[in-house]
């Protein structure tokens, strides 16, 4: 098969291409109500606006966010791994090295992990930081493909001069998110990088058909696997073990659970209590007794007599939904490791991830509950983050925290953010001012 890419004759006017650059030089030096920025597509606009409050660099080149051995542990246990071939054969076709392009397959949060196509093209993006285990999230550069496919939820293109960083203005990209068959979750991005041909309405649909395909085949290839699996007459659907599970509890009320089991996945939302409960047992490994689980959940002096019939309850949720996951008791304590995902941001604060963390930080955790083990831990998982900015996080990411609402009216996170701006820099401005706005306060 050959490769799908030509030349489409569509290149950008070249009045268009400096309006556009003009509108962003417009937008970077901060002056929003310049008119030409209304006449640049809203989506771009709107994109390039959140990469100015996010602080994002125009001229930065991505962070390398994945070492060479982290990426080749990492790409054997993701979900797209398997399709990598499809991918291929529908974007590059037969003449992969001399196809005039580059596809970049990413996951969820913006991090390339296989980059390949034309050789030439990928040593030309490659000065730009378009390679394996760089950080592609919109915002972490700014306007992008791939970054911005995933902010949005849909296939983008972006030619030329729309790029937010200045760098990949030579550019164009068409992009989009592909996501799991049943529980419709992002797991990664498909990109394709190189001139005007890949923005052409031909080069759209093909990323978005290459997406649904690689879909499909992973739905196939699950039922497959159902099907193979042998199941013994006398367990059921459900009785399937619990391989792995997610509590999602980062600025939502209502906790996610995510569950796999024998390649099934499972997504429920739980009630504020149980949600709790099963926060504290995450976090408390080792179990815990009756007593001190009802005093995380419910505060001091509680009787267990009011934790028991929740447990019950808790019970026949998890029976039917994950039933790997039922807690023992005494103590309490689940027999599987129950993820959070904010551990996973105090694991990638830990690890030095900080750009990582901060894009994981959803929120407080379970910001409306009241369980007193809730709130600790909600205000552990705060003070690390913050602790984090302020000791050790780069000033790109130190100005992207102070933009969160944890951060918004920290006055040692601005303060120590204008120390570290070089003296002409024009955010130094919108820092004294908020800085005085709070000690007037």
């Amino acid at each position: 098969m050959a490769a799908p890419w030509h030349p489409s004759g569509d290149a950008l006017p070249e009045a268009s291409r400096l309006l556009i650059e003009r509108a962003h030089e417009e937008l970077i030096a901060g002056n929003l109500e310049d008119k030409r920025l209304l006449q640049v597509r809203p989506l771009v606009r709107e994109s390039w606006e959140r990469s100015l409050r996010g602080r994002v660099g125009p001229e930065a080149a991505p962070g390398l966010e994945l070492a060479t051995e982290e990426i080749e542990a990492y790409r054997l246990s993701h979900p797209l791994a398997s399709v990598m071939d499809m991918i291929r054969s529908l974007l590059l076709g037969a003449s992969e090295e001399d196809s005039g392009v580059v596809i970049a397959v990413g996951d969820q949060a913006g991090r390339l992990l296989w980059v390949e196509g034309d050789r030439q093209v990928r040593s030309l993006t490659g000065d730009m930081g378009f390679v394996a285990g760089a950080n592609w999230a919109e915002d972490a550069v700014g306007t992008a493909a791939p970054g911005t496919a995933l902010t949005l939820g849909q296939s983008v293109q972006i030619r030329g001069a729309e790029h937010y960083n200045r760098l990949v203005h030579p550019w164009s990209c068409t992009a989009a998110p592909v996501r799991d068959p049943e529980t419709r979750r992002v797991l990664g991005v498909i990109d394709i990088t190189g001139g005007d041909e890949v923005v052409s309405p031909q080069a759209r649909l093909l990323v978005d058909a290459t997406a649904r395909a690689v879909e499909s085949e992973l739905m196939v290839a699950r039922l497959r696997r159902r099907s193979e699996t042998p199941r013994p007459a006398s367990t059921s659907t459900r009785a399937r073990p619990t391989t792995r599970a997610t509590l999602h509890v980062l600025g939502r009320d209502r906790a996610r659970l995510e569950t796999e089991a024998a390649s099934e996945e499972s997504v429920i939302e739980l009630s504020a209590r149980h949600a709790a409960i099963l926060l504290m047992l995450a976090v408390h490994r080792q179990g815990l007794s009756a007593e001190r689980l009802a005093e995380l959940v419910y505060g001091p002096d509680t009787s267990v007599d009011t934790l028991r019939p929740e447990m019950v309850r808790l019970r026949k949720v998890l029976e039917r939904h994950a039933p790997g996951l039922v807690p023992d008791s005494r103590p309490y304590r689940l027999p599987i490791v129950l993820e959070t995902d904010a551990q996973d941001v105090l694991s990638l604060l830990d690890r030095g991830a900080h750009r990582v963390a901060l894009t994981a930080y959803r929120g407080p955790v379970l910001p409306e509950s009241t369980s007193p083990g809730v709130e600790e831990f909600r205000e552990s998982v705060r003070g690390a983050l913050r602790e984090v900015m302020l000791s050790e996080a780069s000033l790109d990411v130190l100005l992207a925290y102070a933009e969160i609402p944890e951060g918004q009216n920290d006055a040692a996170t601005l303060r120590l953010a204008l120390e570290m701006l070089p003296a002409r820099s024009p955010k130094r401005a919108a820092l004294v001012a908020r800085i005085t706005r709070l000690e007037s306060d």
